[in-house]
């Protein structure tokens, strides 16, 4: 099969407005560190599990949202900064509560963050794994509130994260 020549002026055509990322998968270094980090931090529900080599879990019983695996990772160490690779996984919460629980999660557990921002579109809580894979934790902002430029594009920034305000907005249930 031979591939189109993408350095011509012919437009590609969009994905599919319903086209979404399904599920992610982690190579770690030890299984059980990891489902502590998503399973008792984050609260991801365990699916299924194969050993001590990998396990599916998932939010809300969805067949699975990330793969933890050691197939070819088991006992290793993390990529040295400056090399390519996932940069972080990105998980969505449905509100402002939901992020802010996970904020008191990730603090409760003693996990730094490194980095915590408005984008205007979203706000965002960036981690890191045990095994040093970047983890982001966001809401969206609905579309109405979106900053737009004049002309109706998208006008995102990146401006700091008031994490004390979003944890006085954490559901306490």
């Amino acid at each position: 099969m031979s591939l189109p020549d993408t350095n011509t002026e012919t437009p590609s055509r969009p994905i599919a407005a319903g086209t979404r990322i399904g599920h992610v998968h982690l190579k770690v270094a030890d299984l059980d560190r990891a489902l502590g980090f998503y399973q008792d931090v984050l609260g991801f529900q365990l699916m299924q599990r194969y050993g001590d080599q990998a396990a599916f879990i998932s939010a809300g019983g969805y067949h699975h949202h990330i793969g933890l695996n050691t197939w070819h990772s088991k006992g290793g160490s993390p990529p040295p900064p400056g090399t390519t690779g996932l940069f972080h996984t990105a998980i969505l919460y449905p509100t402002r509560a939901a992020l802010a629980d996970a904020l008191y999660r990730v603090l409760q557990a003693g996990i730094a963050l490194d980095g915590a921002s408005d984008h205007g579109v979203s706000e965002a809580l960036y981690l890191r794994d045990p095994d040093e894979n970047g983890v982001e934790l966001y809401r969206d902002r609905p579309e109405a509130e979106w900053p737009r430029n004049p002309d109706g594009s998208l006008a995102m920034f990146t401006r700091r994260l008031d994490v004390e305000a979003l944890l006085r907005d954490r559901e306490t249930t």
